[in-house]
């Protein structure tokens, strides 16, 4: 039991993160995933076009909780809504774009609307994962070391 404290207190800073990004990204993922299947399944748009809006407007929402809540940024410089755009566009791209030609190969027999929707799902775990340490290791790290400098 000592051994589980002492890995939580050495590293609480990361768990506290890793809760908070969960719990942000859990609203957040609700919301676009209805968002995603309202645009694709009920208004037709296409597979980039769906997931690019909720993305769009998900990550607005992502911006604002994750420097107050998860990474406690209190003094935003001029260049983080750059970092954090630039992240969310990689990320997306990677994971979307990973994401379609996968699931296209695995479930080739089945009908694109069934391979679409698999695609969203994976390209939100995807971003998921890439968009948490690109948040942490790009966006508010350096952020904050911009921070200790003044």
């Amino acid at each position: 039991m000592n051994k589980i404290k002492e890995l939580y207190e050495n590293n609480k800073k990361f768990i506290m993160e890793v809760i908070h990004f969960g719990i942000v990204g859990v609203m957040n993922t609700i919301l676009g995933w209805v968002m995603m299947a309202v645009f694709y399944n009920l208004i037709h748009m296409n597979y980039w076009l769906s997931s690019g809006i909720s993305y769009f407007i998900g990550s607005v929402f992502s911006y604002h909780a994750n420097s107050r809540v998860t990474f406690k940024v209190e003094n935003k410089d001029k260049w983080l809504p750059w970092r954090f755009a630039a992240n969310i566009i990689v990320c997306y791209l990677i994971a979307f774009g990973a994401a379609q030609p996968l699931v296209e190969h695995v479930l080739s027999s089945q009908p694109a609307v069934i391979v679409d929707n698999v695609a969203m799902v994976l390209g939100m775990g995807i971003f998921i994962v890439l968009n948490f340490f690109g948040q942490k290791l790009f966006v508010f790290q350096t952020q904050k070391q911009h921070e200790k400098k003044d």
